[in-house]
């Protein structure tokens, strides 16, 4: 048996709109949090992959520059049992890319 209650159906009503207006807000609300935090990202200095590898082998190079100097330093000062012969390559940085 079905009733005529125009008091249900139109709660109903209510309810559908109340839940596809808050889905609109949400969506809204996300895609301007989306912009903002592009906005920001695009405002902030960050480096290229290529770079910081760059710096990173740079660091590499001078933290081994700086074991064989202490281990000299020590050889020269009579610290060390023996002689220091080990050498350091330098790494070459990579030409730039066009940007």
């Amino acid at each position: 048996m079905q009733s005529e209650n125009r008091f249900f159906d139109d709660l109903a009503k209510l309810v559908n709109g109340a839940a596809g207006t808050v889905a609109g807000m949400s969506r809204e609300f996300e895609s301007n949090a989306r912009e903002r935090a592009k906005e920001w990202i695009g405002g902030v200095d960050f480096v290229s992959r290529e770079e910081f590898d760059a710096v990173k082998a740079m660091a590499a190079t001078a933290r081994e520059e700086v074991e064989l100097l202490k281990a000299r330093i020590d050889a020269l000062e009579g610290r060390a049992p023996e002689p220091v012969t080990k050498s350091v390559k330098a790494a070459k940085p990579k030409a730039k890319e066009a940007e």
